[in-house]
């Protein structure tokens, strides 16, 4: 009987998978990789460290509750030499298309001979699919061809490269090894400030859902799923998003009465404050473009390599170049360098 190692993205879809009889031992990769820093240079356990140290102080888990089932899953693939075979389970969207990046680096300088690599790529969400079904995907799974090893390598260090050109270059060449890849870093990108306002996507559209009337948590998070290609931004990544907006001497979006925005506990993440959220007179400013979130923001975020700090130059998405380009801001504080002598564009596909 064959020995088998499934892996995929979280514990929903591990229940999913045991409860469907897929066969071997199944476990969930978990980690949220398209928020905080990610130094694709750091060997495997120190990385899974710092991740755990991010996580925990966004207060997502506590650091040694995360760091123990971190280390738990590196021993699963560090220490597989009993396994005949290793399964990579993962859906379409950014949160698994990171995660897949990451085991594909990993495999690709960590062969076993003898041991079987394979694929299961999913267009769509494995829990909601019927036991038939997944059983199915199984039983179609493909070897991991030496293509898909190198191109996923190569893309992961570029993600968690401090220049992000890295990932430009990815897109400028054929990446149909790995089908969901180029729709999943052209969304990466759209996760940096825009030109036009300093909002990241996710940071816009959710202005724009509470200002047509998506007023509480819930319903905000909602309609930002919706207007989703592939939904991959869970509930607690959205609230902590939607706290940042609420944070600061110039929210953008506050409780009615005027009270910021927190999550009060990050295990109940529906015991808000009681009310509606609305969009402040800045927030509507800052939507229209005649003020730029990244003056008024005070908290620095991370895109893998790349650290987005406020009131500073970078890099920016530029939704008519539909490219990532880099511009310098000003002593006074306006961004320079947006026309095309001055600013560098790395490229990056269609929105």
């Amino acid at each position: 009987m064959t020995r088998r190692l499934n892996i995929t993205n979280g514990d929903i879809a591990v229940g999913a998978m045991r409860a469907a009889g897929v066969t071997g031992d199944t476990i969930p990769w978990r980690d949220v990789l398209h928020e905080g820093p990610v130094n694709a240079a750091l060997p495997l356990e120190e990385l899974s460290e710092e991740r755990a140290r991010f996580i925990a102080e966004r207060g997502w888990g506590e650091f040694e509750y995360v760091r123990g089932q971190f280390a738990e899953r590196d021993r699963a693939i560090t220490e597989r030499a009993e396994k005949d075979e290793v399964v990579l389970w993962f859906e379409d969207d950014l949160y698994d298309q990171l995660q897949l990046l990451q085991l594909l680096h990993f495999f690709a300088s960590d062969r076993r001979k003898g041991q079987k690599l394979s694929l299961v790529q999913v267009d769509g969400y494995i829990p909601p699919l019927s036991p038939a079904a997944i059983r199915e995907h199984q039983g179609k799974r493909a070897p991991v061809s030496a293509a898909q090893l190198e191109l996923g390598a190569r893309a992961w260090m570029a993600f968690g490269s401090s220049d992000p050109a890295g990932m430009a270059r990815i897109l400028a060449e054929d990446t149909s090894a790995l089908r969901y890849l180029a729709p999943a870093l052209r969304r990466l990108m759209q996760e940096y400030p825009a030109v036009e306002h300093g909002l990241s996507r996710v940071e816009a559209e959710t202005l724009t859902a509470v200002e047509a009337g998506h007023a509480t948590p819930v319903s905000a998070f909602m309609e930002v799923a919706r207007k989703e290609e592939s939904i991959f931004l869970g509930d607690t990544v959205f609230y902590w998003h939607l706290e940042r907006l609420s944070a600061g001497e110039r929210p953008l979006v506050t409780w009615t009465d005027g009270a910021r925005f927190t999550v009060p506990n990050p295990t109940d993440a529906g015991s808000f404050h009681p009310g509606e959220l609305a969009v402040t007179d800045v927030g509507r400013d800052v939507l229209a473009g005649r003020l730029d979130w990244q003056r008024i923001n005070a908290t620095a975020r991370w895109i893998g390599g790349v650290e987005i700090q406020p009131r500073e130059g970078g890099w920016r998405w530029d939704r008519t170049a539909r490219a990532l380009v880099q511009v310098a801001t000003g002593s006074d504080g306006k961004r320079a360098g947006k026309s095309g002598k001055d600013k560098k564009r790395p490229g990056g596909g269609p929105r």
